[in-house]
């Protein structure tokens, strides 16, 4: 008799699949079935439970729940996601030593059992909310804000400059603005009033003012110029290949030039050009200019129109949960038994998973190109958001074939 694998809570969702004619039980239906462990029967999530505790209860506890970092919680996950993964790491196609050589013994019916089994058991509490009083973190856009207060009086308000020989920062790509500022820190770039400024700003600081002034709306500087345009158009012509024909960058590491104070490019230039600033790739170009030739670069470039960033306002974490949500379930409670339950797993696990989707070490096209988006402070926050929800069980009713016609 077939059986649906279910936990028990108060709040259930249900989800119906049909069965194969003639199929009995999970051993019965095909090997590449990819929901044999929901059709498992109550014998079956028994010699799962058998192997379970021989071989997996170490690690992720007695009863599926873990009490060692990094270890997922396994109770009430949903029991075809638990195959297709057990499946994988037998394959190789997710990799870590000591869950390769655990299942590389076991069966298909062995995987589908112990799948059946964890699926089975009651999920996991969820993890204790934060300390009242705990403080939220602060929208990195105003934090850039007010950590830029102290750069407008010589970079404007808006981050387009109004001192001639001081650069502009609006449309500068974070990447680069990041560096540069790292790099007056560290020293490699000449500048005492910079180098303090820097060297009071933190790694977010710098992070949060560098996005703040990518989103804000580009302009040119209204200082003068004293080269000539048209001339400078000519000789900008190598600048192209890097800098963009019109001064608007495509590498984020290769500052947009268009719009940028005169005085400021001529004298950035004249430093590569003496060796006062070092950079390999702005020596060869700067050392064949003259003078005459640098100021009319500059204010060719000074009279070009920067363009918007393709930089994006971070999500809120209400924003993030509701595109995790499309997927995995209202407050990360699945009802596809393919796709894993996220709620009331383990923070630090969360963590985990979410870094090796951004590094590539875990493989999914969707979640590859989500989390690629996450910030750091994205990547905390909707962990412990998800570890923090309540568990639901989901009943899978199997619809026999008489069953499934009569409801056509």
């Amino acid at each position: 008799m077939k059986i649906p694998i279910f936990a028990m809570l108060a709040a259930a969702a249900i989800a119906a699949f049909p069965f194969a004619a003639g199929a009995q039980s999970a051993k019965g239906l095909p090997a590449d079935d990819d929901l044999r462990a929901v059709y498992a029967t109550a014998v079956e999530v028994a010699e799962g439970k058998r192997i379970a505790e021989a071989s997996c209860a170490r690690c992720h506890g007695a009863n599926g729940v873990s009490a060692t970092k990094g270890v997922p919680h396994l109770a009430g996950q949903r029991a075809a996601y638990l195959d297709l993964q057990l499946r994988a790491y037998r394959q190789s196609a997710r990799v870590q030593g000591g869950m390769t050589g655990i299942v590389r013994y076991l069966s298909d019916d062995a995987l589908v059992k112990v799948a059946a089994y964890y699926a089975s058991l009651e999920p996991p509490r969820p993890a204790a909310p934060p300390a009242k009083g705990g403080a939220a973190r602060s929208d990195p856009v105003q934090a850039g804000k007010a950590a830029a207060a102290a750069c407008a009086g010589c970079h404007g308000e808006a981050g387009v400059s109004s001192m001639p020989g001081t650069p502009s920062l609006v449309g500068l790509d974070p990447k680069y603005f990041v560096g540069a500022m790292q790099a007056y820190k560290s020293g490699a770039r000449a500048n005492d009033m910079m180098k303090a400024i820097a060297a009071g700003a933190g790694e977010s600081d710098l992070g949060n003012m560098a996005l703040y002034y990518a989103l804000l709306k580009p302009a040119r500087t209204k200082n003068p110029a004293a080269g000539n345009p048209a001339a400078g158009k000519k000789s900008a012509a190598a600048c192209g290949a890097c800098h963009g024909d019109t001064g608007v960058s495509g590498n984020p590491a290769t500052p947009s030039l268009a719009g940028q104070d005169a005085q400021y490019l001529a004298a950035a230039t004249q430093a590569y050009k003496t060796g006062a600033r070092k950079d390999e790739s702005m020596k060869g170009p700067a050392a064949e200019v003259d003078e005459r030739a640098i100021k009319d670069i500059a204010a060719y470039y000074a009279a070009q129109q920067p363009q918007p960033l393709n930089v994006r306002r971070p999500l809120t974490l209400a924003e993030w949960t509701e595109r995790c949500d499309r997927c995995h379930g209202t407050s990360g409670n699945s009802t596809d038994p393919l796709m894993p339950r996220l709620a009331a797993q383990r923070t630090d696990w969360l963590e985990q998973v979410l870094h090796a989707y951004r590094t590539g070490a875990r493989k999914s096209t969707a979640m590859t190109a989500m989390s690629a988006l996450l910030s750091e402070g994205d990547v905390k926050d909707l962990s412990a958001h998800y570890a923090r929800q309540n568990a639901r069980a989901v009943t899978y009713i199997v619809l026999p074939p008489a069953a499934k016609k009569r409801g056509k």
